[in-house]
């Protein structure tokens, strides 16, 4: 959550665990997050939804069970980028000034917990479906279809929104008074397992083990990547990147000093943060730069939304006519 400035000087020097000062650390980065965050939504969002439409279409033509998940981990990106983004850092953070009631607080956590829980597992099953394309195709082809990917996408929300439940009582690392109960030092682990120690273990297993089949496959020389591959390869390589500062920061606040009353924390876990949210826009880059189908599909989309401003509306009643018309006899001339 964004923290609001407070006008308070610096903090004294770190002086062994959560040092006994009253002064609050004042927040460093001033509106700098205000602003990255507002361009991040801006930009952000309608990139998700153009990437939201395109892989609708491709979804829908290929009937392909990756489509499906990346359809979904874009939509847990879209749900992450309102709920956290504008509900959490700018309107609860910078509007409101935190001037919400508690339980509406602790609701929000809920729901923004949930949506990185949800963005994460999606990549897993992703990660699931291409180890089982390419180190078992047989049974891959098999058991793999659009419904049963549909199905597995449920199971991890509603997991995901049950897994945000206990993040009710997650306390505000922005004001923490004192060191941390047991509580709060479950909550912050069950954080830290949850969207990264555990998902990433699975990443590493399992691209490994990708890795080593095309190795296989080619006799020990360069592994020669398919499409699928690499956007997963990329995915969980901007994951590890982007998510390790917060995790990093997290457990450095956890045992060693309080954001409350150290300005240096509080100025990585802001850093943190932005850096952690780059996730939600990151991955249109990631497609178009992998997949020319999906280009090729960005472009059918824009051209079809496009299309219909450049025709202009037409006069209530007339048909519009075809641009090119097909041969006939000129007019007045028989059969």
């Amino acid at each position: 959550m964004l923290p609001t400035p407070n006008g308070s000087g610096p903090s004294p020097e770190l002086e062994g665990h959560w040092p006994a000062a009253s002064e609050r650390s004042p927040c460093v980065a001033g509106v700098i997050p205000v602003i990255y965050y507002s361009v991040l939504l801006s930009l952000g969002l309608p990139v998700n939804l153009l990437t939201t439409v395109a892989l609708a279409r491709l979804a829908a033509r290929t009937r392909k069970p990756a489509y499906s998940y990346l359809l979904a981990l874009t939509a847990s990106d879209i749900v992450t980028q309102v709920v956290i983004v504008f509900g959490g850092f700018l309107l609860q953070g910078a509007v409101l000034a935190r001037e919400v009631p508690r339980a509406v607080a602790h609701t929000i956590n809920i729901l923004e917990f949930a949506a990185v829980h949800a963005s994460v597992w999606i990549a897993v099953l992703l990660t699931f479906d291409r180890y089982s394309a390419l180190c078992r195709p047989l049974h891959h082809r098999a058991a793999a279809s659009p419904g049963r990917a549909r199905r597995a996408i449920g199971l991890v929300l509603g997991a995901a929104l049950l897994t945000g439940i206990p993040f009710y009582w997650w306390l505000d690392v922005w004001r923490d008074p004192g060191p941390p109960s047991t509580l709060d030092e479950a909550l912050k682990w069950a954080h830290c397992l949850t969207v990264y120690f555990v998902p990433g273990a699975i990443f590493l297993v399992t691209n490994s083990a990708i890795i080593w089949r095309l190795r296989r496959r080619r006799g020990g020389r360069r592994p020669r990547v398919g499409k699928s591959t690499a956007i997963l390869l990329g995915l969980t390589a901007l994951f590890a990147g982007l998510w390790a500062p917060r995790i990093c920061v997290v457990l450095y606040h956890l045992y060693v000093a309080p954001v409350h009353r150290d300005w240096r924390v509080h100025l990585a876990l802001d850093v943190a943060n932005m850096v952690a949210m780059l996730h939600t826009v990151a991955n249109f880059g990631l497609y178009c730069f992998v997949s020319k189908t999906f280009r090729a599909t960005i472009r059918e989309v824009v051209h079809d939304a496009h299309l219909p401003c450049v025709l202009g509306p037409q006069p209530e009643g007339a048909a519009a006519e075809p641009v090119l018309k097909p041969p006939g006899p000129p007019e007045g001339a028989g059969l």
